[in-house]
C-alpha cells in the first residue's frame, strides 16, 4: 500500500478545500441555516409534531443529508475531473500508485469534507433547537458511510463528465429532487398509500430514514433495509470504478 501517494492526494484535496473555505464549507452551511429558518421556524411553527418530534427537530437529519449528498458528489467529481481537464491525470496514472490508492485518496478527501460540513451543520442547528441523538455511534457510522458511498458515486461522475456542466447534471436534476422527495421535510407515513408505495422506489428514502433513526429512534422504513440499500449502492459504485480502471474508460482513451 502506497500510503505516501494516498496522503499526497488527500493533502492536496484538503488544501484546496481550505483555500476556498467560503465556497466549500461556509456556503453549504449558510444555505442549510436558511432552509432551517424558513422551514423550521416560519413554517414549522404552524405544523404539528411528527411522531412526537417537533418539526424543527424533525427536519435536521434531512437537511444534513440534503447537504452531504450534494457535497460528497460535488467534491469528489470535481476532484478527479480537474486533473482530466488540465491533463495532469496522466502524471497520476504514471506514478507508482494503484487505481485503488488513487480512488481512496480522492474519495477519502471528499468524504472528509462532507463529514466536516455535516458536523458543522449539526453543531449550528444545536444553537437553534435542542438536539438529542439516541444513537450517536450509528449516527457517525451512517454519516461516514453515506459520505463515502456518494463520494464514490461522484468519482464516477467526474470520470464520466466531459465538461463542467455534466458534473452538475446528475446532482441538480437527479439527486436534489430525489432528496426533497425522500422525506427530508416530511415523514413518508404522512403520504397517501399510493404515494408511500411510490416513495419506496426512491433510494434516498432509505438513507434519510436511517439517519433520522439514529437521531430519534424512529424510522419510516426498516433500519436493516436502509443499511442493505447503502451497502448495495456502495458495492455497485466499487464495481463500476473497478471496470473504469480496467477498461481505461475516459481516462486512457
Amino acid at each position: 500500500m502506497n500510503y505516501r501517494g494516498i496522503y499526497a492526494i488527500y493533502k492536496f484535496e484538503m488544501a484546496r478545500t481550505f483555500r476556498t473555505i467560503t465556497q466549500s464549507i461556509a456556503s453549504p452551511v449558510l444555505s442549510t441555516i436558511l432552509y432551517f429558518i424558513v422551514f423550521g421556524s416560519a413554517i414549522g411553527s404552524r405544523i404539528e409534531d411528527i411522531n412526537g418530534i417537533t418539526y424543527s427537530s424533525f427536519i435536521v437529519p434531512g437537511l444534513i443529508m440534503l447537504t452531504i449528498l450534494n457535497q460528497s458528489i460535488s467534491n469528489s467529481s470535481f476532484g478527479i475531473y480537474f486533473p482530466k481537464f488540465s491533463g495532469t491525470i496522466y502524471e497520476i496514472l504514471s506514478a507508482p500508485i494503484s487505481p485503488f490508492e488513487i480512488t481512496f485518496g480522492y474519495v477519502f478527501a471528499a468524504a472528509s469534507k462532507s463529514v466536516l460540513v455535516g458536523l458543522v451543520i449539526l453543531i449550528t442547528s444545536s444553537f437553534f433547537i435542542e438536539i438529542v441523538i439516541f444513537h450517536p455511534f450509528w449516527m457517525i457510522i451512517l454519516l461516514v458511510l453515506i459520505s463515502i458511498t456518494f463520494s464514490l458515486f461522484g468519482f464516477i461522475i467526474g470520470i464520466w463528465a466531459d465538461d463542467f456542466q455534466k458534473i452538475q447534471l446528475i446532482p441538480s436534476f437527479v439527486i436534489t429532487p430525489l432528496t426533497f422527495l425522500g422525506g427530508s421535510f416530511y415523514s413518508i407515513n404522512m403520504l397517501p398509500d399510493f404515494w408511500q408505495k411510490i416513495s419506496y422506489f426512491n433510494p434516498i428514502v432509505y438513507l434519510i430514514s436511517a439517519f433520522r433513526w439514529s437521531f430519534y429512534d424512529n424510522a419510516d422504513v426498516s433500519i436493516f433495509s436502509s443499511f442493505f440499500a447503502i451497502i448495495f449502492f456502495l458495492i455497485i459504485c466499487l464495481v463500476v470504478i473497478t471496470l473504469i480502471f480496467n477498461t481505461g474508460y475516459k481516462i486512457k482513451q
